[in-house]
């Protein structure tokens, strides 16, 4: 019997389980009359898509959220965007201070497996911390982007519609109230609206280890080896995504081309922002050109940072990838970042994310080139793509998807949000190092 709840409490078992019951529920309280404006609910199969897409922190919708649901279906779907994003148990820990409860070893060590950190020291710390960042940021930007709105509707609908975007975007979450399946293409030379959803993106994608390394600076005057690994290669991958974009785009008569120069900036800035798993866009995404969208993927694949409110294999995962590639070319043994060795089951277990990501990929492109025919490919590639990175973006194929194709997707989204490992590790019934080694054997590589 100890053995049993030992096995039902592995963490990586218990957050599976957690967000599929989430989104179950989430997904029950859409089909409700009350939920749509045609008083019917949505359907089932609808219903389930649109509540992992929320709870993955995903963004792709098959139907148009502004439009299509009441304002009880929009709060359901805002509520499952705020508990996905910061991941059910920060949520049940945040009611467990309130009710002054003590947190337990086994929920310490769920909190560490839900926040992706190194050890349980501090974590109750940096939960609450989570929780202020959020709160602040959050309301911030809503207040920020409901001013801006308030230009062009009633105050109260504003401030609604501020809060609902900046809530959706620092949760990397994509989904909108515009309607028209239109995104944020209106304020697509916007200055205000373009930095302000660009720095939520940002700062949810960045993750809370490393807002918490940001807020202690003061004090501790250092940053982690992780931090400067995310800030590097985040700055990096935005910088050299936006030039790229700027230059494939600039005489694209269906994006860039009738844009002022500004707006040519601001619109390659954004989406070279939003691809890092966040789902907004201000130009229409199908009239980019093709190496553009080739872009957008491996952006979307490579996604955000651990510990944060997105998805993809994670920018130190493909750090490190770089690194080890890096280092073979040199001949070296050590990957070094900063003057510091990376451990090998490090990247050990950055390989086996990007090669599980690539899988599940490949696998779900090929199946939807079956289901899903007289599609380009390119289009498929990108919502497989998309779904796996949590991102949210789309060429329009979401709407159109058959109902096979819609649960391949709900797969993807499930899997690009807990992550490929953890679903293993989920299923695995025993995880435990070998007793013993074998002999070295060599094969010829390349």
């Amino acid at each position: 019997m100890q053995q049993i709840r030992k096995y039902m409490f592995d963490p990586p078992k218990v957050l599976v389980l957690g967000f599929a019951l989430i989104i179950m529920l989430g997904a029950l309280l859409l089909t409700l009359p009350i939920a749509t404006n045609d008083g019917r609910g949505l359907p089932w199969l609808d219903a389930l898509f649109t509540a992992t897409s929320a709870t993955c922190v995903t963004g792709l919708v098959v139907v148009d959220t502004g439009t299509t649901f009441t304002l009880f279906g929009q709060l359901v779907i805002l509520f499952l965007i705020q508990i996905g994003g910061l991941g059910f148990m920060t949520f049940a820990t945040f009611f467990a201070f309130l009710v002054g409860k003590r947190i337990s070893l086994k929920e310490r060590l769920l909190l560490q497996e839900a926040l992706n950190n190194l050890s349980i020291e501090g974590i109750v710390r940096l939960v609450k911390r989570v929780l202020v960042f959020t709160v602040v940021i959050e309301l911030v930007g809503g207040i920020l982007l409901a001013i801006r709105f308030s230009f062009d509707m009633p105050p109260v609908k504003a401030f609604y519609f501020g809060m609902f975007h900046a809530i959706s975007n620092f949760n990397n979450a994509g989904f909108d109230l515009m309607g028209g399946f239109r995104s944020l293409t209106g304020y697509v030379e916007d200055p205000f609206v373009n930095l302000v959803i660009c720095t939520l993106i940002t700062l949810g994608g960045i993750g809370f280890i490393v807002l918490n390394e940001l807020y202690e600076y003061r004090q501790t005057r250092r940053f982690s080896l992780h931090t400067k690994i995310v800030f590097v290669t985040s700055g990096l991958l935005v910088l050299f995504s936006m030039l790229f974009i700027l230059l494939l785009e600039w005489h694209n008569p269906k994006t860039l081309s009738p844009l002022s120069p500004i707006g040519k900036v601001l619109s390659s800035l954004f989406q070279a922002v939003t691809p890092r798993t966040a789902g907004s866009n201000t130009l229409n995404i199908s009239d980019l050109t093709q190496p553009t969208l080739f872009l957008l993927i491996f952006l979307m694949f490579v996604g955000a940072s651990p510990g944060s409110t997105g998805g993809g294999i994670k920018t130190t995962t493909f750090a490190t990838l770089i690194g080890a590639v890096w280092s073979q070319i040199k001949g070296k043994e050590d990957v070094i970042f900063f003057k510091k060795r990376i451990v090998y089951d490090t990247i050990y277990k950055s390989l086996t994310v990007t090669l599980s990501g690539l899988f599940i990929v490949m696998v779900v492109t090929m199946l939807l080139t079956i289901t899903e025919q007289g599609h380009d490919f390119l289009m498929i590639l990108f919502e497989a793509t998309s779904a796996f990175g949590t991102v949210g973006l789309s060429m329009g194929l979401t709407p159109e998807l058959s109902p096979f194709g819609k649960v391949l997707i709900i797969f993807t989204m499930f899997a690009g949000r807990v992550g490929p490992l953890t679903i293993a590790y989920a299923v695995t019934l025993h995880r435990k190092p070998d007793p013993f080694r074998y002999p070295k054997g060599k094969i010829m590589i390349g």
